[in-house]
């Protein structure tokens, strides 16, 4: 669905255009559009998430002693 021309949708390699589509169908593309523009938000507050457990495990790690008991 990316790069899509104004009033044509692409969907399984076949575009159609959107006025031919009906309701239900457009209601459900945008629901497919929402999903993915959330995924991608989840998985960019994941990499934050990610990033931030990293840095506290190196701060951790430099604050433990030198030697293991």
């Amino acid at each position: 669905m990316a790069n899509e021309q104004p009033g044509l949708v692409r969907i399984n390699d076949r575009e159609y255009a959107l006025a031919d589509l009906s309701d239900d169908a457009k209601a459900q593309l945008n629901s497919l559009r929402i999903t993915n523009a959330e995924i991608r938000r989840l998985k960019a507050q994941l990499a934050i998430h990610e990033t931030a457990r990293n840095a506290y495990a190196r701060a951790l790690d430099s604050l433990l002693p030198k030697t293991a008991q």
